[in-house]
């Protein structure tokens, strides 16, 4: 029984390892030099109460270096002065448009039905989405996510990080987004694009309109970028945008409830996502969950040696790639601890799914 207890452990720790050397092609990935591109662009921003950020962040927006943009913010039935600032600042510059959504029994609380009508306000073909609460790291951000379209590429994935504070459960949010973008960013460069976050996204109006917009997962409360990527993306189509003057920051969760809530709204996307991400996606969780679970008792009724070997071949792989992506990333403060944080949040996430099966999030906000 011991052996075969660390066969199975072993097994385990070697799709873990398979894996992390799958994500190298993103962590060896040298993205080449590109002039600063001229398509005329269309940033869209839907809030919804978001008075404060929006008092922040359009300053931000506006001071963009990129040579021809408009600015859509999109206000979704917001109760503070959100939709007073939008139209404040659009009597100061004129590239600013409003669109203000009245909420309806039929698409009450969508983001998706207000996001759709923000896009038909849009002049541009090419446009890029961020949400309220995020800022760009510089002015240069629309610039160089505009930059990664061509006549072929009409989607781009870019990072949408989080701001670092103090505390454990900020360095688990940005370990999660940290490990999210290991995998979409990887999957996009061997040619399985499955998802994007929408607080970094840029697609053109012809996929838009081509794929019907949100039309096949419109009543969903969640999925406007991620199920959108789902749907569209594919190996010729689809560009990553990794330069750390094209992210943005958001203010994480400060409390576990919220960051819980917001990840089982999360959730609720993924079982929608083509059946070999799902497979691919839930091989590498189960494995690294089995991996996790199996190994104090490799250590206790096995050979000690034998499982630090492996113990120790396997963090040497995950240090060598995912610390490589995490300094690509701008998050080196998260590297000294990987395995840590890899066990917290494997835990975590399966204590968020197995909850969430019974709840039904109709709202984004």
């Amino acid at each position: 029984m011991p052996m075969e207890l660390f066969l199975l452990f072993a097994f385990t720790a070697l799709i873990n390892c398979a894996y992390f050397i799958f994500f190298s092609k993103f962590a060896f990935y040298h993205p080449s030099e590109k002039d600063r591109s001229s398509f005329p662009v269309s940033l869209i921003v839907c809030a919804k109460n978001e008075a404060k950020n929006l008092e922040n962040h359009i300053p931000l927006w506006i001071t963009q270096n990129h040579p021809e943009f408009e600015i859509i913010l999109i206000n979704d039935g917001s109760m503070d002065d959100s939709l007073e600032i939008m139209e404040r600042f659009s009597v100061m510059d004129s590239r600013i448009k409003v669109v203000n959504v009245v909420n309806n029994e039929t698409f009450w609380g969508n983001k998706k039905y207000a996001l759709t009508l923000g896009i038909k306000r849009a002049r541009y073909e090419h446009m890029i989405f961020t949400d309220a609460d995020c800022r760009p790291s510089s002015n240069s951000w629309l610039s160089l996510m505009t930059s990664e379209f061509s006549n072929k590429k009409q989607l781009v994935l870019g990072y949408g990080a989080y701001e670092k504070t103090k505390g454990f459960l900020n360095k688990i949010i940005r370990f999660e987004t940290l490990m999210t973008a290991v995998q979409y960013f990887s999957y996009a460069k061997a040619g399985i694009p499955y998802m994007g976050v929408g607080r970094n996204l840029g697609y053109t109006a012809s996929l838009y309109y081509n794929n019907r917009g949100f039309i096949n997962h419109i009543k969903i409360a969640s999925g406007d970028d991620d199920l959108f990527v789902n749907e569209t993306a594919t190996a010729k189509n689809t560009a990553i945008c990794i330069n750390p003057d094209a992210f943005t920051y958001s203010i994480p969760k400060k409390s576990f409830k919220e960051w819980i809530k917001q990840k089982r709204r999360h959730f609720t996307t993924s079982k929608y996502y083509k059946s070999k991400h799902k497979l691919l996606l839930g091989f590498y969780s189960f494995s690294t969950l089995l991996y996790w679970v199996l190994l104090p008792f490799v250590f206790i009724y096995g050979n000690p040696m034998y499982a630090i070997c492996v113990v120790c071949l396997r963090f040497l792989i995950q240090y060598i790639i995912i610390g490589k992506i995490a300094k690509k990333l701008q998050e080196t403060s998260l590297i000294p601890l990987i395995p840590l944080w890899e066990m917290f949040l494997i835990f975590i996430q399966i204590g968020i799914f197995i909850s969430k099966r019974n709840q039904n999030t109709l709202a984004w906000k």
